[in-house]
């Protein structure tokens, strides 16, 4: 089976205007225009879509959303569906984030549904699982990320992995300052690729899976040194240039 290629994603959540987000990526085109060997991606804010996918026009960093809805038209207010995120230049969408299964009551079936729909209007989907500080704590971790991920992977095909990225994100780890150790982060990783590998035999071993849960430059050399982590899924630190391409570097270093 060929290496796995590394994917660094930033999540900007609910940050940068337009004009900030522009500034954003064009140091990052400056910074990254070299690394062949990682695959880099921004997920920005719906409104500012269409404005960075010019503004990285033939370059290799890919656009993506932070969510995708699971119709693709019709009477459903506030919602962005995979046609329209094509349209404005997207590649790819995150579905499932913590954030969005905390806070908007996505629940595993409806990021299944997401996964799915995002799939089908032609774009690849990262699709997140992590469990809460009292799952870890009381030794749930594996049955709350292999549940989250069983629903998902219920409404894929082996033909689809290609177009599947895994991020594990343990929510206690997400905005804390705590980060799961590389052992722990590598022990969750080989387990879902395990469970995939299972329902999907050889092709689920191929699947890429980030670490999710503040990484910075300071840690993502020991992270991606695990052998089941094929790069991360960056919040806080997708913001600042330096921070990402550093995490980036970090990823590429792995490869050589």
């Amino acid at each position: 089976m060929a290496a796995r290629t590394p994917i660094v994603v930033g999540n900007w959540k609910l940050h940068n205007t337009i004009a900030q987000g522009e500034t954003l990526v064009t140091e990052l085109k400056n910074q990254l225009g070299t690394i062949r060997d990682v695959e880099v991606g921004v997920a920005p804010v719906f409104t500012s879509l269409s404005s960075i996918s010019k503004r990285l026009g033939d370059s290799k960093i890919l656009l993506g959303a932070q969510d995708c809805f699971y119709e693709n038209g019709g009477a459903w207010t506030g919602e962005v569906s995979a046609p329209m995120l094509v349209d404005a230049g997207c590649s790819f969408a995150i579905v499932g984030h913590s954030e969005r299964r905390a806070n908007f009551g996505d629940t595993d079936s409806v990021v299944a549904r997401k996964a799915r729909a995002a799939l089908d209007g032609g774009l690849s989907v990262i699709v997140c699982v992590g469990e809460s500080e009292q799952e870890r704590d009381s030794g749930k971790t594996m049955e709350r990320v292999g549940t989250q991920l069983s629903a998902t992977l219920e409404v894929l095909t082996s033909e689809d992995l290609e177009r599947v990225v895994i991020a594990y994100e343990p929510v206690w780890a997400i905005g804390t300052g705590r980060t799961a150790t590389p052992a722990q982060a590598q022990e969750v990783h080989a387990f879902l690729r395990k469970q995939m590998s299972q329902r999907f035999q050889g092709v689920g071993a191929g699947v890429r899976i980030q670490y999710g849960g503040s990484v910075k430059p300071g840690n993502a050399k020991e992270l991606m040194s695990e052998a089941d982590i094929d790069g991360a899924l960056v919040g806080g630190a997708s913001l600042k240039a330096g921070d990402f391409g550093a995490i980036v570097k970090a990823c590429s270093a792995r490869q050589s």
